[in-house]
């Protein structure tokens, strides 16, 4: 399997050998890894929580000014950079997909929060005053844990970070009442299985049949809840890979097409065309551009 941009797992970023979580303060851990404000992606979950600073962070390919209060959530495989404009502060946690399995029943808990759908609308979010400050509070709490070792120290930091999760859900306005439809639970299935076969099917047909509904089911669904159609958020899964393969100039645009099942450049130079309007070579040639200058 080609990878695009660096990868970096939680022991690479870490002085400590703890594989399933990091925490530190967010100036020294910038100080310590100046490698990455050039596009990389993780292997793990990261929550950044900005209390100073300004300058952008792209997430996908997507740029977001840096504000004090503003918390901001990636799942692992997901690009990013960072561009700051002066000193930049916060709290910084990574963890492993595995590090809530021992404490919740619920394997798939982290799900019921929009902000760790791996959609970038949801990643980043802006919050009050009030809000802010009673976050910080928390993230105080999980680095003074973080930095003392008693028994049990992870466990509470398990308990503080799904305080902080809930918390910022509720100021977001996102607090659902009851279980999702049968329309919602249909969409995050073909979602999930998007992530599984993107680059083997194309089709809205394909996903519908392992859905056991209609393509016009499906379409319909789509078009409801997001206001798109299926056919659109297969192919927007296939071009954001494209795209984070793309960041990595070993690679050539032969063996991204391979990769990604288009049989040929021709073919895949004019999916990739279509959509962003400029070809893989010129959107990478940006990309590494805007890479060096930072």
């Amino acid at each position: 399997m080609l990878q695009g941009t660096p990868v970096y797992d939680i022991c690479t970023l870490s002085d400590f050998r703890q594989d399933d979580i990091m925490v530190s303060r967010f100036a020294p851990y910038l100080e310590h890894h100046k490698n990455l404000y050039a596009a990389h992606r993780h292997t793990f979950y990261h929550v950044v929580f900005f209390t100073g600073g300004a300058g952008t962070h792209n997430i996908d390919f997507e740029d977001f000014e840096v504000k004090p209060g503003q918390i901001y959530f990636m799942v692992p495989g997901q690009v990013h950079s960072w561009s700051f404009e002066g000193f930049t502060d916060g709290y910084i946690i990574n963890f492993s997909d595995t590090f809530f399995q021992s404490l919740l029943l619920d394997t798939a808990y982290l799900e019921r929060f929009a902000f760790f759908s791996g959609d970038v609308s949801e990643a980043v979010i802006n919050l009050p005053a009030g809000a802010g400050e009673k976050i910080g509070n928390l993230f105080e709490e999980i680095i003074k844990e973080w930095e003392s070792s008693p028994k049990q120290t992870t466990d509470l930091m398990r308990v503080l970070m799904l305080q902080v999760f809930i918390l910022v859900n509720r100021f977001k306005g996102a607090n659902p009442k009851g279980p999702a439809s049968y329309n919602q639970t249909l969409l995050k299935n073909f979602r999930k299985l998007i992530e599984q076969q993107y680059k083997k099917l194309r089709l809205p047909k394909d996903y519908a049949a392992l859905l056991y509904i209609t393509p016009n089911h499906l379409n319909a669904v789509c078009k409801d809840l997001l206001g798109k159609q299926a056919g659109e958020l297969i192919r927007n899964r296939a071009l954001l890979e494209a795209k984070r393969l793309l960041t990595n100039p070993e690679l050539t645009i032969t063996e991204i097409a391979m990769e990604l099942n288009f049989g040929d450049n021709s073919y895949f130079t004019k999916f990739f065309k279509k959509t962003e309007g400029i070809t893989p070579e010129e959107f990478r040639k940006n990309i590494l551009t805007h890479n060096h200058h930072d």
